[in-house]
C-alpha cells in the first residue's frame, strides 16, 4: 500500500513540483516526495535519544533531571507552577531555525506530506516515552479552539490525528477531549494561561486507562496540563504527553 502512495506522491511532485519544504531542492524519489523533504533534510530532523527534563520534556545538555528554566520554576516552590497533571512528557525539537520553518511549512502551508513526516516522529517519541505499562496506550489529540476548523478548514493537530489513525503501526487514536471558548493562549503569560483554560477542557465518553496526549508546540505546559487533568478527572490512570516542538 505504501509503495503505491510513494509512487503517487512522486507523480504528483513531478506534475506540480513544490520541492523540499526546507531547502527547496528537487524531490527526486518517492520517499522524498511522500514526506515533502529531501533525504538530507530528513536526516537533520532525527529525534534525539538523550535524557530529557522531567518537567517539560526537553532534551538535556549538561543538566541533570531538570532543564535550567524548569529548575528556576521549581525553586520558587509555587505549586501552581510546579504541579502538573501529566505523568511524563517528551518534547522533540526547539521552535527555532529550521525546526520553526518546518512547523510553519506544515501549519500554514497545510502540508500533508510534512504531516506524514511529523506523525512518524510522534511514534518515535512514543517509544522513547515508554508509556506502555502492560496495556497499549491510546493517543489523544489536544483539541483545537472552538470554531477554528470551521473558520480555517484546518487544524494541524487534527491533521496529525487523521494521519495517525490511518497508520497501522500507530496505537488507537481517540478524540475524547473538548475545549470550550477561551482567549488565545499565545497572548497570555504563564499564570493567565493556567487560569484561561481552568474548567474549559473536559473529557467525553469512555476514557482509556493510559492516554498519550499529543500537540504541536509546548510553551508553558498549561494546555497539556489542563487536558491531562480533564482525562484523569474522568478516569484515566496515567496520562503522558508528546509535543513536537518546545518554545
Amino acid at each position: 500500500m505504501k509503495t503505491i502512495s510513494l509512487f503517487a506522491s512522486l507523480v504528483l511532485e513531478f506534475l506540480f513540483p513544490e520541492g523540499c519544504r526546507i531547502c527547496g531542492s528537487m524531490l527526486i524519489s518517492g520517499e522524498s516526495s511522500f514526506y515533502g523533504l529531501c533525504h538530507s533534510c530528513r536526516d537533520g530532523f532525527a529525534v534525539e535519544t538523550a535524557s530529557r527534563c522531567e518537567k517539560c520534556g526537553k532534551p538535556l545538555i549538561s543538566e541533570s533531571c531538570f532543564c535550567l528554566s524548569c529548575r528556576a520554576i521549581l525553586e520558587t516552590k509555587d505549586e501552581s507552577k510546579t504541579q502538573m497533571s501529566y505523568d511524563r512528557l517528551i518534547s522533540l525539537f526547539p521552535y527555532t531555525g529550521k525546526w520553526k520553518k518546518l512547523l510553519k511549512a506544515f501549519k500554514f502551508g497545510k502540508s500533508i506530506p510534512l504531516g506524514r513526516f511529523l506523525s512518524e516522529r510522534l511514534l518515535e517519541a512514543l517509544v522513547l516515552l515508554k508509556a506502555d505499562e502492560g496495556e497499549k496506550p491510546v493517543l489523544v489529540p489536544v483539541p483545537p479552539r472552538p470554531g477554528k476548523i470551521r473558520k480555517t478548514g484546518w487544524d494541524q493537530v487534527e491533521s496529525l490525528a487523521v494521519l495517525l489513525k490511518k497508520n497501522r503501526e500507530a496505537p488507537p487514536v481517540l478524540r475524547c477531549l473538548k475545549r470550550l471558548k477561551s482567549e488565545t493562549q499565545k497572548k497570555l503569560n504563564r499564570k493567565r494561561r493556567q487560569e484561561n483554560l481552568r474548567g474549559r477542557v473536559f473529557a467525553k465518553g469512555n476514557i482509556p486507562k493510559i492516554c498519550v496526549l499529543f500537540d504541536d508546540v509546548i510553551t508553558t505546559g498549561s494546555t497539556m496540563d489542563a487536558c491531562a487533568k480533564a482525562l484523569k478527572d474522568s478516569g484515566a490512570e496515567k496520562v503522558y504527553g508528546i509535543c513536537l516542538f518546545y518554545d
